[in-house]
């Protein structure tokens, strides 16, 4: 799961404290202006906390949910999953590709 988040590091501070989260090393774009940490739990559950700087406190609809991740098991199940997909009809909207973070995902 991935979370926009406004103010970043509060909203990693809750979950850490109130909900039993670790938080990682934060990961910086500077290029992008994009901020992030992961979070994870004991059963190995994991969600990432991100902020881009346009997220004005102003911008209706800004924060919030912005994505689920499921792990396939491998680089080859995510391109194959991919093709299947844009055989499908379904819209491939971006990758697959490797994230500045290290995942590798579509």
């Amino acid at each position: 799961m991935a979370l926009w988040a406004r103010d970043l590091e509060r909203v990693c501070r809750f979950y850490v404290e109130h909900l039993g989260a670790e938080a990682g090393g934060l990961y910086v774009n500077e290029a992008k202006g994009f901020r992030s940490r992961f979070l994870s739990w004991d059963d190995g559950a994991r969600m990432e906390v991100m902020h881009r700087a346009d997220l004005a406190p102003a911008r209706e609809g800004a924060a919030g949910w912005a994505h689920v991740a499921l792990s396939v098991g491998s680089e080859t199940a995510v391109d194959e999953a991919a093709a299947r997909l844009g055989r499908a009809g379904v819209e491939v909207v971006d990758g697959p590709r490797r994230t500045g973070d290290g995942y590798y995902e579509c």
